[in-house]
Parts: C-alpha cells; sequence; structure tokens
C-alpha cells in the first residue's frame, strides 16, 4: 500500500536521472565530452501535493548547478525557512527531459519531484501502482488555446 503524504496523497520512491544543463548544453554542441557531463541518478518521492523539485544540497555541489534566488519555504507541518534555488537541473524520467530549478534542502537525503515536474514532462501520477506513467505513450501532449 503507498504511503500517505501530508494531505493524505499517495507518496512512492522512484529512480531520477539529473544533470547540469550547462554540461549538456556544451556536449550538444560538442564543446564537451558526453562523458563529462555531470550526471547522477537519485532517488527520488514522487508527491504530487508538492509544487517543486526539492534536491539534496549534496547532490547540487556534485552535480555543479549554479546558487539562484533565496526563496521563501513552507514545510507541510506549518514551518517557514529561507532556502537557495539551484538553476539548470536537467530531469530525465521515463525517456522525457525538462530543465528546472530546484530547491536547495541541505539536510536532505533524495530528491522530492512535484507537480511542476511532473506537468510539464506530462506524466501522471498512478497511486495504486506507485508508478509515474506517461498520459500518452507517443509523446507528451500539451494543450493550448
Amino acid at each position: 500500500m503507498p504511503s500517505k503524504g501530508a494531505n493524505g496523497v499517495g507518496r512512492f520512491r522512484i529512480k531520477i536521472a539529473l544533470a547540469n544543463n550547462d554540461d549538456v548544453a556544451l556536449a550538444r554542441r560538442g564543446l564537451l565530452r558526453n562523458d563529462q557531463v555531470r550526471r547522477e541518478t537519485v532517488s527520488g518521492v514522487v508527491d504530487s501535493e508538492a509544487a517543486k523539485l526539492v534536491l539534496p544540497q549534496a547532490v547540487v555541489k556534485r552535480l555543479g548547478l549554479p546558487l539562484g534566488d533565496r526563496i521563501r519555504v513552507r514545510y507541510t507541518d506549518g514551518r517557514t525557512s529561507q532556502r537557495r534555488e539551484a538553476e539548470g537541473v536537467h530531469v530525465e524520467l521515463l525517456g522525457r527531459h525538462g530543465t528546472f530549478t530546484a530547491i536547495i534542502e541541505p539536510k536532505r537525503t533524495s530528491a522530492l519531484v512535484g507537480a511542476i515536474v511532473l506537468e510539464d514532462l506530462d506524466l501522471l501520477v498512478d497511486c495504486q501502482g506507485q508508478r509515474v506513467v506517461p498520459r500518452d505513450p507517443h509523446g507528451a501532449i500539451y494543450e493550448i488555446e
């Protein structure tokens, strides 16, 4: 049975591939060998009630991600704090990829994958099966007006 988040939403673990997007861009242009791209596959928790991507500080350092703004965060228990953002996080999940900012959490040991990442990659949460699935297996579909 899936574990429950603070709001009763199922939470489950996945593996997520991360990379430094600046490195990915340099490799794409032939200015950096592909094996020099700073990449890491990490354990993550999917929580569609969370908004953003949250990464452990240690992962951000190993990937060499640039630091962004200081932002205010609120935890599920009501506490608030100031955190930094990491910019240019290349995320790959189920063959789909995108570039995101992430909240840096100093004591965290796994990633937290929130709704923004899932929606941008056009992935759905299957709480019963404890997995993430593509809305359409043939590729992402985005609704426009």
